[in-house]
């Protein structure tokens, strides 16, 4: 049997539950609300910058896939990598944490066919390194452009100067000399990088 994917459509928030035996009132905007108000978090905080510069390329009409092999492609075709890190976390904390990105190869995946490619490698063709720089917990916002501070290197750079290296801390990053950017210069510098 073959069960091809689902095309999953935009929400709007206002779906509603439901239940043929009694009326149920919560709508879909209440799990959103519970699952994902701490945008600080570290899987929140990786999924709203995948969205923040989503919005910065003009890509963020369509509908986040979980399991792509890459975060966006942009109008372009240019495959896009989002890594996230910051200094403040919303638990306890006795230090600001290091900063560092996930940049290890993996083996890539096509949802439409469920089969994995055969070679390990990095699947993007540039990554977005987004840190939030602010480092005071009474006025952190990550909905705050300005407290983001974005690094776009292409994939060819991490893959010459660090082969399957899973990690890179922030000096080390800064050594490879990416284009740093604020939001509004996230699409030009992405493709300056490419140059």
């Amino acid at each position: 049997m073959s069960l091809g994917p689902i095309n999953i459509t935009r929400k709007t928030g206002k779906e509603r539950f439901y239940s043929s035996s009694r009326e149920v009132d919560i709508q879909l905007l209440d799990f959103w609300q519970w699952s994902t108000s701490d945008v600080l978090s570290n899987s929140t905080r990786g999924r709203l910058a995948e969205f923040i510069v989503a919005t910065a390329l003009g890509v963020a009409n369509k509908v986040r896939d979980e399991w792509d092999s890459y975060d966006l492609t942009t109008k372009d075709g240019i495959k896009v990598e989002i890594k996230t890190s910051a200094y403040l976390q919303s638990w306890h904390q006795d230090k600001l944490s290091s900063i560092s990105f996930d940049i290890k190869p993996t083996i890539g995946w096509d949802g439409s066919t469920n089969r994995f490619e055969g070679e390990r490698k990095r699947q993007s063709d540039v990554y977005v390194f987004c840190m939030l720089h602010h480092k005071d917990k009474k006025t952190v916002d990550p909905l705050d452009l300005d407290q983001w501070t974005f690094y776009i290197s292409p994939t060819v750079v991490l893959d010459q100067n660090l082969g399957d290296q899973k990690r890179i801390t922030l000096g080390r990053l800064l050594k490879l000399e990416p284009i740093e950017c604020g939001y509004w210069g996230i699409k030009e510098s992405l493709i300056d990088s490419l140059k």
